[in-house]
């Protein structure tokens, strides 16, 4: 089991910043994927940016060169950096880990904050 807790959304004006924090506990070292989502209302959940435990990064088109994903030392927490922020960015932001063990795939969420971009 993996239990994943983000904090860091709010209202930012555009061309704002937002840093995003998603601590991991439980069973940390089974995770071998973690990534951003979101889902803004009327559309479905999307991924944004992901990172393995060998630290390959990939990014959807529309947050490249503007968000950066990235981790802890410890594997624990995993952050977005969202910067020149746009209205169309606003969405409820989800925390995922994705896990295989004996060949079962898992995949974990927590209960996503909101980021609003509004001036």
């Amino acid at each position: 089991q993996v239990q994943l807790v983000e904090s860091g959304g709010g209202l930012v004006q555009p061309g704002g910043s937002l840093k995003l924090s998603c601590a991991a506990s439980g069973s940390i070292f089974s995770i071998n994927v973690m990534g951003w989502y979101r889902q803004a209302p009327g559309k479905e959940r999307e991924l944004v940016a992901k990172i393995t435990s060998l630290g390959e990064v990939d990014y959807t088109d529309a947050v490249k060169g503007r968000f950066t994903i990235s981790r802890d030392k410890a594997k624990t927490t995993l952050y977005l950096q969202m910067d020149s922020l746009r209205p169309e960015d606003t969405a409820v932001y989800y925390c995922n880990g994705k896990t295989v063990i004996a060949g079962v795939r898992e995949d974990y969420w927590g209960q996503g904050t909101q980021v609003t971009v509004s001036s």
